[in-house]
């Protein structure tokens, strides 16, 4: 016998393989679909908070709350009871489901729910178009300046949650205080007087800050606090010269150098004074 016919046969097993596992399946697809979904509506959360306002988030609010009523004040009807309910203010104030026709003042109407945040709302947007007014009174914004082209290059406002701010600030050669001092120069002096007139338009309060460049670490004694203090004292007392009521006057502050609005810490920019008409009585 041949050695060929000793042989043990070969055998060959095929083993089909369906389907795939590990990362070669899709259910890691799903999930990653979900992931990305996730973000997207957290960037899109992130840039509405960011893209609008208090009154405007609120009313996205609103629009996805089910348990806000379809009309707030609602006035009853006719018939024995003359427009009242069992549902008027005097039973149910603030649920915003009646309102007598006898009591129909705003006081008295039934406001909903919501009617502490609605008037929070109504005061903030009362309190910027006012801050837009007198902006506008001061700078000319879409009419006459009360400052010449002079003044205006030594002041800008800004509207914040504190309320309306008008800043005075130094330029180069320019001063607002005699060098290291606390005395006002004659711009500052005119600026003051303007803005005191500005402000007597309306009868919000008022708060005062000083703030101040950085002066070189190697002097024995540092200035900034007392500079600072001393100088929004000067504008406090320049105001009161001009005729602002000083009741009205609620704070007078200085903060040195420790804010500055310029990066290099001594730049004659830092050295400023900020007059805030207060979001209060309005």
């Amino acid at each position: 016998m041949s050695t060929r016919d000793n042989a043990a046969p070969i055998i060959i097993k095929r083993k089909k393989v369906s389907g795939g596992d590990g990362h070669h399946g899709g259910a890691w697809k799903v999930a990653y679909a979900d992931f990305v979904t996730a973000m997207m509506a957290f960037f899109m959360l992130m840039w509405l908070l960011n893209a609008t306002t208090e009154k405007q988030r609120k009313g996205i609010a609103d629009y996805f709350n089910p348990t806000i009523p379809i009309n707030r004040i609602s006035g009853g009807g006719e018939g024995a009871f003359g427009g009242d309910s069992v549902f008027s203010e005097d039973q149910v104030a603030q649920t915003g489901m009646g309102a007598t026709a006898r009591a129909a003042t705003e006081a008295r109407q039934a406001r909903g729910q919501n009617s502490a945040e609605d008037k929070n709302d109504t005061d903030s947007a009362k309190f910027e178009e006012i801050a837009r007014d007198l902006e506008q009174a001061l700078m000319g914004v879409g009419g006459e300046s009360m400052v010449s082209e002079h003044l205006a290059r030594h002041i800008v406002t800004r509207v914040t949650d504190e309320g309306l701010i008008v800043e005075f600030f130094d330029l180069d050669g320019v001063p607002l205080f005699s060098e290291d001092t606390a005395e006002p120069t004659r711009l500052t002096r005119d600026l003051a007087a303007m803005v005191a007139r500005v402000f007597a338009l309306v009868g919000n309060e008022i708060a005062v800050n000083g703030h101040t460049r950085a002066y070189p670490e190697m002097l024995r004694v540092d200035p900034v606090w007392a500079l600072s203090m001393d100088r929004a004292e000067a504008i406090r007392t320049l105001l009161e010269e001009a005729g602002l009521d000083k009741r009205r006057i609620q704070r007078v502050t200085g903060f040195a150098d420790r804010k500055p609005v310029d990066g290099r810490p001594m730049s004659v920019r830092n050295n400023r004074i900020e007059m805030i008409l207060l979001r209060s009585r309005l």
